[in-house]
């Protein structure tokens, strides 16, 4: 028997709660991992013959506890260690009426799971996977093919964050109120990082890896129910949700990328805008502005025209101001100068995008090669424009924005014969 969808999002959704509350007992995020991860096999197992308990979540951390009892006996015979992780299994606290009272708690393990897997003294890369895993709950082969690397590679680097975090004593609790801003932004940049790797694949033969950005859409929703007040969490699912709901309308034919001026925008998915553009307009209202607010709300105005033509772009423009004012960096710029040239004609975008060339964080990036020579082409400059469209096809590892670069190219080379 399988399980219904249901109770696989059930499950899901529960899983960094129970690995949540077996860290903050027990310690030993490793060998909590693996408990978690025994305690969800066995509710696959029998809950479809048996039904979901009335309580799923203290069933699973009951088992996930047991599980680790018996590891943690194992490797520590004969100590104190062991005699007091052995008798501290909750089980007793979820036999009780009042257990549901514990969710408010389990909410806060999440939270405090997500602060730990995008902990400062993990890399980026290692701060994804690892949230992925152990909040997404997607397992170590799911992670590799959705980042296109060996399943032994993306193994030794979860392996490695969870050394990091047992050898620098990382201690499960939340951060201090000091640092409790600057670690959710943290956690926000690596959902954000997720979102942008599956809604714009940075390699492959695919252009999208709708499996990434539904998932961190997921987790933005997640984070967004365990801090309603937070308006850059807020911020961040109304970007993702807005963008998102371009995705079937961003390819053609063979996976071939289709920009937003030339999107059909009956294919955007209405429900998804609909609710993106009340998410931010809401926001805007109360919460302080912050940097996934103002990008939200650029999405808003792009979502709010029916047509490429109606795009109101001095709205636009003035949003990217703000925004390079209050989060500069080069990419912002980057959109900045596309949204200038737009309202005040190509040179001066390209004069914007001079700035840019010393930045080493961007110099070097096809992005800079591809923006150039789209505005040096709408300036009239075809030849300049063609080597930048050919210079940034060489520079991209995306096969997507490759061929769709090589075609602007070629088509211009075609019109100057």
């Amino acid at each position: 028997m399988t399980l219904a969808s249901g109770t696989e999002d059930l499950l899901r959704e529960l899983a960094p709660q129970v690995l949540g509350a077996l860290v903050r007992r027990h310690g030993h995020f490793d060998a909590c991992e693996d408990a978690v991860q025994e305690a969800l096999l066995a509710a696959t197992l029998q809950w479809p013959g048996e039904g979901v308990p009335d309580n799923p979540r203290g069933w699973l951390i009951t088992v996930a506890s047991r599980r680790l009892t018996d590891e943690l006996r194992s490797e520590y015979a004969r100590t104190r260690r062991e005699t007091l992780v052995a008798t501290r299994t909750p089980a007793d606290e979820f036999r009780s009426p009042a257990a549901d009272a514990e969710r408010a708690g389990g909410q806060d393990d999440t939270l405090t799971l997500l602060f730990l897997c995008c902990h400062p003294a993990l890399s980026p890369a290692s701060q994804v996977a690892l949230t992925l895993r152990a909040v997404g709950g997607l397992t170590t082969a799911q992670i590799a093919h959705a980042f296109l690397v060996p399943e032994a590679t993306m193994a030794q680097r979860i392996s490695r964050a969870k050394q990091r975090i047992r050898s620098t004593g990382i201690p499960f609790t939340p951060p201090p109120e000091p640092e409790r801003a600057e670690r959710l932004r943290v956690v926000l940049h690596v959902l954000y990082l997720i979102f942008n790797e599956g809604y714009t694949a940075t390699s492959g033969p695919d252009l999208q890896r709708p499996e990434l950005a539904g998932e961190a859409i997921r987790l933005a929703r997640m984070v967004r129910g365990l801090l309603p007040g937070d308006g850059e969490v807020a911020g961040l699912l109304a970007l993702m949700v807005l963008t998102d709901a371009r995705r079937p309308a961003r390819t053609g034919p063979g996976g071939s990328l289709i920009p937003l001026a030339e999107q059909d925008r009956s294919r955007w998915n209405g429900e998804a805008t609909a609710e993106g553009v009340a998410l931010i307009t809401d926001v805007l209202a109360w919460a302080p502005l912050g940097p996934y607010q103002l990008q939200a709300a650029i999405a808003a105005v792009h979502a709010e025209a029916t047509c490429a033509e109606e795009t109101d772009w001095p709205q636009i423009l003035a949003l990217y101001r703000l925004l390079e004012r209050l989060a500069p960096n080069p990419m912002v710029t980057l959109n900045h100068a596309v949204a200038l040239a737009m309202v005040k004609g190509p040179r001066a975008g390209l004069d914007l995008l001079g700035g840019l060339e010393a930045d080493e964080r961007v110099a070097g990036h096809h992005r800079l090669h591809a923006v150039r020579a789209h505005l040096l082409e709408t300036a009239g400059d075809r030849e300049a424009a063609r080597a930048g469209y050919r210079e940034a096809a060489r520079r991209t590892t995306s096969l997507p924005e490759q061929r769709y670069l090589e075609t602007r190219a070629a088509r211009l080379a075609q019109a100057e014969r």
